[in-house]
């Protein structure tokens, strides 16, 4: 592979018109495309095989033009302070809300309060029900705008009015913190490579692969379902391994400046050797992206796909237009150890002789690894143990934050309905079997009211034939809280019974049911997942480091990392710590999906550093060092650019911080706090320590296994051959 992507280089560096020439053409026609394709919505969410799913598709097919999955709204209304909703005056304004409400296209309808018996017992309270024929993400901004308006036109006439729903749901904003990871990977850049030329490289390759990736994905939103988190999650990831992945290839290049190659065979051997290292970092990257499908939840399946395809063009344009750049560059990117003169070059340096950083790190590491290693195995155990109180939810209206109308309408109907108000159930009985549908219905009702934590069960509304009824249920508790889950549990349970006695199905629905039994799903696809992705990912390893040992490590090193980092998580999002700086106004359950998307993407990541230092360590090993010189070799050419690139990806994860929906706010700290741990901790201490302890027992691997494994040649072993047999065909012109 080394010789492969040698040739590759030397080309790019070669045809370097052609090569920025395609990568513009790429940019502009996925930028026209997606100019031209359809905005952008919320995806559309299923979960195949649950039962919350199979009620909803039964719904469709027994009520016909219901739109189960079409978006809702509810209004809500509250009279000023000891007035009451029911006053005359006060009801003709509501009454006029809602025909004003009913008055759009896309609406299927409104439920009047008054007449639906939505009315607070004190009479302080009430709220109108709207139905949309069309889910969230087809609502147009008309619709939503319209719901706004008559919102408006009520509290003009005194009255508080809030609007909670998923009508409302809006592209997610990440601020300008987003911008400021940015600036601060651009310094970052800066500082590494002391020339801006240089650092400019990696963020424009970078832009540009997010560019394609990103617009590709609004190309194709509509077609494919994908909603605007897709694009900001692969924004977030391309970003972040883009810059490194350049990154690594333009600081190899300067080394083989440093050690006086031209400049067209420094770029060939730049993308042979890093760039080796950059394809299986990738690939583990897409790997455990793609292994997101395992779960089997459509939204989170395309946002792994799309995610991996900005990761694999990063990893293209990396060992294609970073060599084409670096010719246009020219002169101006200099040698490992120069700066331009605008940064300080030409200055005599201190202490020219000093080992640096890194080196002095690793030969501490080396003379000290038992001690090293058990203070960062501790330190990430005790970062880990709030994960032992790790809550699962999703998010709803409660999770928004305060100054929102949704929370405010969310509190409102807590007031005064109770807060399972916010969540109600819905119960589907399919009784086409039964002999008496009717005695089918009235006895799912009766066995639901005799349940615990239950406050209201509706009467049963059957369809028009007379063969499926919706009953709704509200229990007492909040949607997210552990006994509404068990109330959903033990409907289903006395389905069973139900089931039995009356050759009927009873089947339960409902925005809080679908969470639960996304929760559930994810929680048993968690082992799975994380069995398939770091097996595959430890089979990769083997190949590239030819070790067993070394992946083994680099896996239990992971898995450490991924904890302390859920227990971060844990700590600022379920226990409020330093809820304030991260402006998380309300705590509560961790989101579902956090756990097993935090598994894919950091795993993933962490493999990244790990191929960056180790393939150095691996490389001086093999050319003749002894282990532990192999390990301060490999941290004397690798540290500062895996600090750096550790830097910037953490620069950019936690620009996504302040966006303004909980999902994205959530995983963006998630990642950056363990690319944190994982780059600092275990690849800087863990990783040289257990190294040193292990000696040449760490690059051991069986002989028959050696034989059968195929030769990649990531350490670049070939090159010297290439460039020995090119030495010879000199000697012979000569």
């Amino acid at each position: 592979m080394a010789t492969f992507l040698y040739k590759l280089g030397r080309l790019a560096f070669r045809r370097r018109h052609l090569v920025a020439l395609i990568w513009v053409a790429l940019l502009t026609l996925a930028g026209v495309g997606a100019a031209s394709a359809p905005a952008a919505g919320n995806s559309s969410f299923s979960i195949p095989g649950t039962e919350a799913q199979k009620a909803f598709d039964l719904l469709e097919q027994r009520y016909p033009g219901m739109s189960a999955d079409g978006a809702t709204a509810r209004v809500v209304f509250k009279a000023p302070s000891g007035g009451k909703i029911t006053d005359p005056a006060r009801k003709a304004v509501v009454e006029e809300t809602v025909k004003e409400l009913g008055s759009g296209s896309q609406v299927a309808s409104v439920a009047d309060p008054y007449t639906a018996h939505a009315v607070s017992r004190n009479g302080a309270i009430a709220y109108a029900s709207v139905k949309y024929k069309v889910s969230g993400m087809e609502l147009e901004d008309s619709s939503r705008d319209a719901l706004k308006e008559a919102a408006r036109h009520a509290r003009d006439a005194g009255l508080t009015v809030e609007v909670g729903g998923d009508a409302l749901n809006a592209t997610p904003e990440t601020g300008s913190s987003e911008i400021i990871g940015i600036a601060i990977a651009a310094v970052v850049l800066v500082i590494t490579f002391g020339s801006l030329l240089a650092a400019g490289l990696p963020l424009l390759t970078a832009i540009i692969g997010v560019g394609i990736g990103v617009s590709s994905i609004s190309a194709l939103a509509s077609a494919l379902d994908l909603g605007s988190t897709t694009s900001t999650l692969a924004t977030m990831i391309g970003l972040a391994v883009g810059i490194d992945y350049a990154l690594f290839i333009v600081s190899r290049y300067r080394a083989e400046l440093a050690e006086g190659r031209e400049r067209e065979e420094a770029a060939g051997r730049a993308v042979g050797t890093a760039g080796s290292a950059v394809v299986f970092a990738g690939l583990t990257v897409v790997i455990a992206l793609v292994g997101l499908s395992v779960v089997n939840i459509p939204m989170l399946t395309k946002m792994g796909v799309a995610a991996a395809g900005t990761v694999a063009i990063a990893v293209l344009i990396a060992l294609t237009m970073i060599p084409a750049l670096l010719g246009y560059a020219g002169r101006r990117v200099r040698p490992t150890g120069e700066k331009s003169r605008l940064l300080g070059g030409g200055r005599t340096q201190k202490n020219p002789g000093r080992p640096n950083m890194g080196t002095r790190w690793a030969s501490f590491v080396v003379r000290r690894p038992v001690a090293v290693l058990l203070l960062g195995v501790v330190g990430l155990g005790a970062a880990a143990v709030p994960a032992g109180s790790l809550e699962l939810g999703l998010p709803d209206d409660g999770s928004q934050p305060a100054s929102t109308t949704q929370r405010r309408a969310y509190d409102l109907l807590s007031e005064g309905f109770g807060p399972g108000f916010n969540g109600p159930l819905m119960v589907v009985v399919d009784a086409k079997g039964s002999a008496d549908p009717k005695a089918a219905f009235a006895e799912a009702g009766d066995e639901i009211k005799g349940l615990k934590n239950v406050v209201t069960v509706t009467p049963a509304t059957p369809n028009k034939a007379g063969d499926t009824a919706t009953i709704t249920v509200v229990p007492k508790s909040k949607p997210s809280s552990a006994t509404t889950e068990e109330l959903v549990h033990a409907i289903r349970d006395k389905g069973t019974d139900i089931a039995r006695d009356t050759d009927s199905t009873v089947l339960v629905t409902g925005a809080t049911a679908m969470n639960i039994d996304v929760s559930q799903r994810l929680n048993d696809a968690l082992l799975p997942y994380l069995a398939l992705v770091v097996g595959l990912a430890f089979l990769l390893l083997i190949v590239v480091f030819r070790s067993v040992l070394v992946p083994l490590k680099a896996a239990l090193g992971f898995l450490l990392s991924v904890l302390a980092a859920l227990g971060a998580v844990v700590a600022v999002f379920q226990w409020g710590w330093l809820s304030g700086l991260m402006n998380v106004e309300e705590t509560g359950p961790v989101m579902s999906m956090m756990p097993i998307f935090m598994v894919g993407v950091v795993f993933g990541l962490a493999m990244d550093y790990e191929v960056f230092l180790v393939t150095r360590m691996r490389e001086a090993y093999v050319h003749g060092e002894t282990p532990g010189q192999a390990v301060v070799t490999g941290f004397k050419h690798g540290a500062r650019v895996v600090t750096a690139a550790a830097v910037i990806m953490i620069a950019v994860f936690s620009g996504f911080i302040g966006s303004s929906e909980s999902m994205i706010k959530m995983i963006g700290f998630g990642l950056a706090i363990a690319v944190f741990f994982d780059a600092f901790v275990v690849r800087m201490a863990v990783v040289p320590a257990v190294l040193a302890l292990l000696g040449k027992r760490a690059w051991w691997l069986p002989k028959w296994l050696d034989r059968a494994l195929p030769n990649v040649d990531v350490e670049g072993e070939g090159l010297r051959a290439h460039a020995g047999l090119d030495e010879e065909k000199e000697l012979v012109r000569a």
